[in-house]
């Protein structure tokens, strides 16, 4: 199907927009920690402990980076203030590179034996699971793909209703059977339609409950299953989306999602409105699954492919 740009470089003023009070929080947070010191020492470091913490990167990966930012100041003895600020920035982009984040060479469709290419979305509600299906939608349009949307959440009517808004509002062909469906059969109907289009891309909605995981696994395997029987290999990617504003609360929804079912890419949504955005570094480290898109903004090209460095370089710039 081969392998097709996504977001232009453009964008990045408006990841600079969408990280602001994330910025300006941990900025102010990290000035505090070296007033009236010269060099990085014990207390410096414990600060800068808790200004991690507190910025939602969580406790294992901020104790990951304080080791590391401690063996630097073992290794060079003397390590002034005024460098923190970069040793820092270094150790986090290190951190994101190591644990196979989503990089920015826009691969976002990859060769599939099979086509189309199918994106399972998961996510609990009020994530901004169908935002991001309606702005990924727009997205791939934009690039020239035929793309088919499919209503397998079909246990809330305001979720068909949804995307039926957002299908009607990007100008593509949705499969849906109404409220209280059976969603592998109406994941059945959507690729079996797009087959019949030949569309490049179809992308799935599912039901958010986490209440009950059994429940959720066994639905989760039965719509992958129908699925793998019309386009073998499908769903080639299964997409978690996360609402960063509420911290390590997100942390905590990919873990158990991760119990549930193979995801293989993170949406880490409404990062605009929120200073939590450290939970994106925190996230990265400890599910070693990529982040693939930020949503920074409201608007159509506001959910943008995560890219590590400028991540990196907005937060500290």
């Amino acid at each position: 199907m081969g392998i097709f740009n996504f977001f232009s470089k453009e964008k990045k003023e408006s990841l600079d927009k969408g990280l602001e009070k994330t910025k300006k929080s941990f900025l102010s947070k990290l000035t505090r920690t070296v007033v009236g010191k010269s060099r990085v020492d014990a207390e410096v470091l414990d600060n800068l402990e808790e200004v991690l913490i507190s910025s939602d990167v969580g406790v294992e990966t901020t104790l990951k980076i304080i080791d590391r930012i401690e063996a630097k100041v073992a290794k060079d003895k003397y390590v002034s203030t005024e460098e923190l600020n970069g040793i820092l920035k270094a150790e986090i982009a290190n951190l994101l590179e190591e644990n196979n984040s989503s990089s920015v060479d826009g691969i976002v469709i990859p060769e599939v034996e099979n086509t189309p290419y199918v994106i399972m979305v998961v996510g609990v509600n009020g994530v901004g699971k169908t935002t991001t299906i309606g702005k990924l939608a727009h997205q791939f349009k934009s690039m020239g793909k035929k793309v088919v949307l499919g209503a397998s959440d079909t246990f809330r009517a305001a979720a068909v209703d949804q995307l039926i808004i957002w299908a009607d509002r990007v100008g593509v062909p949705i499969v849906q059977q109404g409220m209280n469906a059976d969603p592998a059969s109406v994941a059945f109907d959507t690729l079996q339609s797009a087959k019949a289009q030949n569309a490049d891309v179809v992308i799935i909605d599912t039901a958010g409950r986490l209440h009950n995981k059994v429940n959720l696994m066994n639905e989760l395997s039965k719509i992958k299953n129908v699925m793998d029987k019309i386009v073998p290999g499908a769903p080639h990617e299964v997409l978690l989306v996360l609402d960063g504003s509420t911290g390590q609360n997100a942390f905590e929804q990919a873990k158990q999602f991760s119990l549930a079912t193979d995801i293989n890419a993170l949406a880490i949504t409404k990062l605009d409105g929120t200073a939590k955005g450290g939970v994106v570094i925190g996230i990265s480290d400890q599910m070693k699954i990529p982040v693939k898109y930020i949503g920074v903004g409201e608007g159509m090209n506001d959910l943008q492919l995560f890219d590590k460095v400028e991540f990196v370089d907005s937060l500290f710039n």
